[in-house]
């Protein structure tokens, strides 16, 4: 039986220079098959470069397509194929969904991929928790790996049953921002400005600020999540004009489309929301600003002329330049819409409607900020008969009381 190749490592280019001057920074290489593959990252980008790496070792593999024994499949056929399935489903409607589903099969990849469909059982899948050191996503990747040999099984690719145990969910959070911390952190992102250190001249190894605003687009997009609560991807998508993928915004009606157009309905509700009137005239003025080349935008938030991938780094960076608890992550803006909609009094089904939300959802979760929550029965108490007695009264005239 042949041996089986070992995957492909990554490597370290070391930084090149020429007549004393940095000609290209240190980066991160995949070296396979005596060929280099460049990951497009640098030195301080290593979790970026395992991803990539992952990526190419998913890419060059050719997964089987006959029915076999759980013995004798590797786990790495069962996500490829699953990986492919989904890329014909949603890589053209839904790019950034399919870029990160592609980042967690990638992750599977990593430690699944080498083992055989009979080797996934919970002592496996609890390793794979340990390993992830986070539950969470522990939890959604594992998820993707039984939708993976669910969708294998499906094709008539495999003979038993594989059953994928998962971590228990975690308690759902319930950080909001406060008004004067939403503001604290809209003020960072628009008056950040990046800091650079000089290299050469009399001003060597200080930092200087620049002119750039590296945090701009994010102000765009904390206003649209704080004022709308919804999703990260859906922001992403925002778009002035109507296309495949893009989440439409009619400023003449005052409507957000947040589903994408050629998206299905999934259980991850996206229904269409009435934009505040504030928020519309927002709008209107970022459709008509000029990017720096002189086009129009035709994205709500974009990054160097582009609609944004992610803004979980830029979102970090916010957070801790505004001194806020470092815990607060992008999805703070969807928890603080509910949240702020409850303290307002908001009807349960007017504001499960306008987030998206089921109203059991909106009531576990955010229903004890509304001013009636539970006003109902605390108030009965105090409509005592004519006749009654006060429990305090009793307790106030025994002896020792």
């Amino acid at each position: 039986m042949p041996r089986q190749r070992k995957p492909a490592p990554l490597w370290l280019r070391p930084e090149r220079k020429r007549s004393g001057k940095v000609a290209s920074r240190a980066a991160w290489l995949i070296l396979d098959g005596g060929k280099q593959y460049p990951t497009g990252c640098f030195e301080g980008d290593f979790a970026a470069a395992e991803r990539a790496l992952a990526e190419h070792n998913i890419a060059k593999h050719t997964p089987s397509r006959s029915l076999r024994d759980l013995e004798a499949i590797p786990v790495a056929d069962v996500l490829i194929l699953y990986l492919e399935a989904r890329r014909r489903l949603i890589e053209a409607s839904d790019p950034i969904g399919y870029r990160r589903l592609k980042g967690r099969i990638g992750r599977l990849n990593e430690f699944f991929g080498g083992k055989r469909l009979s080797d996934i059982k919970g002592p496996l899948c609890r390793d794979y928790v340990v390993a992830r050191k986070r539950t969470g996503g522990a939890r959604r990747d594992l998820e993707d790996l039984r939708a993976a040999i669910g969708h294998h099984q499906t094709q008539g690719l495999h003979r038993g049953v594989v059953k994928v145990p998962l971590p228990e969910k975690g308690e759902g959070r319930d950080r909001f921002l406060t008004r004067e911390e939403a503001a604290r952190l809209l003020w960072v992102c628009w008056r950040y400005r990046e800091t650079q250190t000089v290299h050469r001249g009399s001003n060597r190894g200080q930092a200087v600020q620049t002119d750039k605003r590296p945090l701009r687009h994010l102000a765009r997009f904390i206003l649209l999540g704080l004022y709308t609560g919804t999703r990260a991807g859906a922001l992403a998508a925002a778009s002035f004009h109507r296309g495949k993928g893009r989440a439409y915004v009619d400023l003449d009606k005052g409507l957000f489309y947040r589903r994408a157009e050629g998206n299905r309905v999934t259980k991850k509700r996206q229904p269409v929301v009435k934009l505040p009137s504030h928020l519309v005239a927002h709008l209107r003025r970022w459709a008509v600003t000029p990017r720096r080349d002189g086009t129009m935008p035709e994205f709500a938030v974009e990054w160097n002329g582009k609609p944004i991938a992610s803004v979980k780094t830029a979102f970090a960076s916010a957070v801790r330049l505004a001194g806020l608890e470092e815990d607060a992550s992008p999805h703070v803006l969807r928890h603080t819409a509910a949240t702020w909609l409850m303290q307002r009094g908001v009807s349960i089904w007017e504001a499960s409607g306008f987030l998206g939300m089921t109203p059991d959802v909106l009531i576990n979760v955010y229903g004890h900020h509304h001013p009636d929550f539970q006003s109902g029965a605390a108030g009965a108490f105090k409509n005592r008969g004519k006749n009654s007695v006060s429990l305090g009264k009793l307790l106030g005239d025994r002896p020792g009381a």
